[in-house]
């Protein structure tokens, strides 16, 4: 048994204290975030889902994965927020799950990873209406709204999020996220603003290319 997997069985047993010895392992071995988030717990919660098709586990044994594993990520994000500097004058950036999308976990990460490199950041969390999107974007005005999907069959209602919030006045940049644009190519829902972003790795090419004036990847 790997890594990845010791550690998605304690996510499976509720195991928070394990799991976080583990992360922090890692990190005294010198893992860096996306190291940890990539090569342990996206892989982890990948081998749960497997657990999950076969029948290893029961959808009860899923939730508490996965709840623990949202426990340890805001752990984790104290961590962070305890390691950078605060500034007042911060560019800001926003996530959420469309309408009856509960699968939120990559967009926490996501969202983390924007924290660790300076953004203010709104985690909507996941399933929220686009009406109510909408409204919390105009407020607040964020240059950047991270979107996640993970259902196929959702895609028309993805294409409408996209729309909606490139027309806003405040003309932020949208970035979509999902393990389906690993595997299928979903630009024909975005525009030539959307930024598609499959990866970890690649979100980190991002930062760089916006802090080089650059504006977008597209896979």
């Amino acid at each position: 048994m790997n890594t990845p997997q010791k550690f998605a069985w304690m996510l499976l047993d509720g195991d928070h204290e394990s799991a976080w010895d583990l992360i922090q392992r890692q990190m005294d071995n010198g893992a860096g975030t996306v190291q940890i988030f990539e090569d342990l717990i996206t892989e982890a919660m990948r081998y749960v889902g497997v657990l999950w098709e076969n029948n290893e586990v029961t959808v009860a044994d899923e939730h508490l994965a996965t709840s623990t594993c949202d426990y340890l990520l805001t752990k984790y994000q104290y961590y962070v927020r305890e390691r950078i500097p605060h500034e007042n004058s911060r560019k800001k950036a926003m996530f959420l799950c469309v309408q009856d999308e509960d699968h939120f976990i990559g967009l926490k990460l996501v969202h983390i990873l924007f924290e660790e490199n300076g953004w203010e950041t709104k985690f909507m969390g996941p399933n929220l209406p686009l009406e109510y999107a909408l409204s919390a974007a105009k407020k607040w005005q964020p240059e950047v709204i991270g979107l996640s999907f993970s259902l196929s069959y959702r895609a028309s209602v993805l294409k409408n999020y996209i729309e909606e919030f490139e027309g806003l006045e405040s003309a932020p940049s949208v970035l979509l996220g999902g393990r389906l644009l690993a595997t299928s190519d979903f630009r024909k829902y975005g525009s030539e603003k959307t930024c598609f972003v499959p990866s970890l790795t690649q979100l980190v090419d991002w930062f760089d290319l916006v802090r080089s004036g650059g504006e977008r990847i597209v896979k």
